[in-house]
């Protein structure tokens, strides 16, 4: 983005949107609404005298995603950011209000325009499977939650096939499991009408300890394998990749993972290693060879962690489902 002339900071919230232009040091409230978004532009237009300017706001999910289609669709420059970079690049802010943030986040725009990359709004079928994911995900918790009360409340009853508690929340976890099959099934057909999810799917599968949810997952938050150059760089986004804390002579500290990261990943990724430990021979092996090393049972695993999302990478790049070579062996 160092090619452009000004920039514009955007603070996104449920109805409106402050804008903020960095260099005409100018500022104006919009509602968050296609009409919002069209007096916004207009106002650019005037206050930059024509110069080239690109837009940047924070990713705040579907407050964010309507201003991202609008600007995509118009063919306007756009940088939507992680809001943790900018807070920590922001420096002491003692105040906040709509405005000082938009001004903050068009001050980062400016400073860090050479290192930005324009932005692009994810496909349909990214979109969809993004908030099938999500709603799974809160009914797959709100299940958990009424299976939880149920099961203390039978432990306090004598006869708990007869008490209307129990019968309501045997009836509501029956329905949210209907509503789950649903929805994956939804998740499987979108899966389907697309060749390259539906084929990366498939190598995905092949993997021992990779079933039907974390394949979803990292189809997704990948995008299909295309917005992660390796492997390394998807570890480290979930959280798994280990860094070095060191200074001088006196402080050095083993490497240990950064606590930011993709939390439901990392989660998703742990489960998947304890699977493929108890059926995979071969990250059985590798497992058990780390314990023996000396290192601990959560490196260990993490380690495995890391293995796995190697094999999820090579098998779709190379394009051939992943082979178990311990059953080749003479």
């Amino acid at each position: 983005m160092k090619n452009y002339e000004e920039v514009v900071g955007i603070d996104v919230s449920k109805k409106t949107i402050d804008a903020s232009c960095h260099l005409a040091q100018q500022h104006r409230v919009f509602t968050n609404d296609v009409k919002g978004y069209k007096s916004m532009l207009n106002w650019v237009i005037k206050q930059t005298k024509g110069v080239s300017v690109f837009y940047c706001f924070e990713n705040t999910g579907n407050y964010s995603l309507k201003l991202a289609s609008y600007l995509s669709l118009k063919g306007i420059a756009y940088v939507e950011e992680s809001p943790i970079k900018i807070k920590r690049s922001s420096g002491l802010v003692r105040e906040k209000t709509d405005k000082i943030d938009s001004e903050l986040i068009a001050r980062y725009a400016w400073v860090y325009r050479e290192e930005l990359i324009s932005s692009e709004v994810k496909s349909i079928v990214y979109q969809e499977l993004g908030r099938l994911i999500g709603l799974r995900d809160q009914l797959v918790r709100s299940r958990a939650g009424l299976l939880g009360t149920l099961k203390e409340i039978e432990q306090l009853l004598s006869s708990p096939s007869t008490d209307t508690s129990c019968i309501v929340l045997r009836r509501s976890i029956e329905n949210l499991g209907k509503q789950i099959k649903s929805i994956e099934s939804r998740m499987d057909s979108l899966l389907k009408e697309d060749e390259s999810l539906s084929s990366n799917y498939k190598l995905l599968l092949s993997l021992r300890g990779i079933g039907f949810v974390v394949a979803c997952q990292l189809l997704y938050h990948t995008e299909n394998f295309k917005g992660f150059d390796t492997w390394r760089k998807f570890s480290s986004y979930c959280g798994l990749a280990p860094y070095e804390y060191s200074s001088g002579t006196s402080i050095h500290r083993r490497k240990k993972c950064h606590y930011l990261g993709d939390r439901k990943m990392k989660s998703l990724l742990s489960m998947a290693s304890i699977s493929a430990i108890q059926h995979d021979p071969e990250l059985r092996m590798y497992y058990k060879r780390k314990l023996e090393e000396g290192k601990p049972k959560m490196i260990a695993l993490n380690n495995v962690r890391n293995k796995l999302l190697a094999r999820a990478f090579s098998v779709v790049k190379r394009g051939t489902p992943y082979v178990v070579l311990n059953q080749y062996a003479a």
